[in-house]
Formats: structure tokens, sequence, C-alpha cells
């Protein structure tokens, strides 16, 4: 049984191969978040933020590109070969790393808890992700 302390290796990577990475969550602790904001909602970004020693890079740094806007803050990294967005560092949580649940080898959602997220608000509802930081 697993402890409520944890953690859990996760392997995941973009389509095509080239970005490989590898996270540590704990899937009974660590909330998921589904945001409705304009980026999220067109990508289907499921937000698993940990810390960012949680999160090693382990291939494909040379072919992640870079996307901001708005405050630019949030630093979207995407693979250049095949467009995926697996992980980026938060506008949110800037000192971390906001992993794409999506974006793991396994099929892996229902071992998590995904709370719903109204990022089309993000001003207003951001103090909601940020208390559990």
């Amino acid at each position: 049984m697993m402890q409520i302390n944890d953690l859990v290796n996760y392997d995941g990577g973009c389509h095509c191969g080239t970005v490989r990475f590898q996270v540590k969550a704990n899937p009974k602790q660590d909330e998921v978040s589904d945001c409705n904001c304009s980026i999220c909602r067109k990508k289907g970004f499921l937000h698993l933020i940990v810390p960012l020693e949680q999160f090693t890079l382990l291939q494909g740094e040379e072919a992640l590109t870079t996307y901001t806007f708005n405050t630019g803050i949030a630093k979207h990294l995407f693979c250049r070969i095949c467009g995926i967005h697996a992980f980026y560092r938060p506008r949110s949580h800037p000192h971390m790393i906001d992993v794409n649940l999506r974006c793991l080898d396994a099929n892996v959602l229902s071992q998590f808890c995904i709370t719903p997220f109204d990022g089309e608000n993000w001003e207003a509802n951001v103090h909601h992700i940020q208390e559990k930081d």
C-alpha cells in the first residue's frame, strides 16, 4: 500500500519521442488541474505542478521551443518537431515545472484527482492553486 508521502516515477515525452522526461509525483496527494483558459483549453493540458527537483529532462532539450504571451512569465515549451507541449514553467508557479498529465507514457489519469480550474478568470482564481504551493 502506498504511503501518502511516497513518490512514483513516471516517464513521459512528446509525440515523436524526441523530448523525454521523468517526473516524480504522488497520485494520492498531488492534485491535477483542468484549466479552461484560452491556451489550456485548446491544448487539453492537464496540470501536474511539481518542484524542480522532482522533474528530470532526459533528452531533447535542443528540440524545445518557447512560446510566451500576455505577461511573458509563463514559458510554454513545446517540441519543435511534433509540436507537443509536454511541460512548461507556469505563471502561477514560475519556480516549478508543470507537466501535462496526458504526456505521461501510461494512461494514468484515473490515478490522480483532476479538478476544474477557472483559468478564463485567472486573476480572480489563481489563489486557489497557489495556496497548494
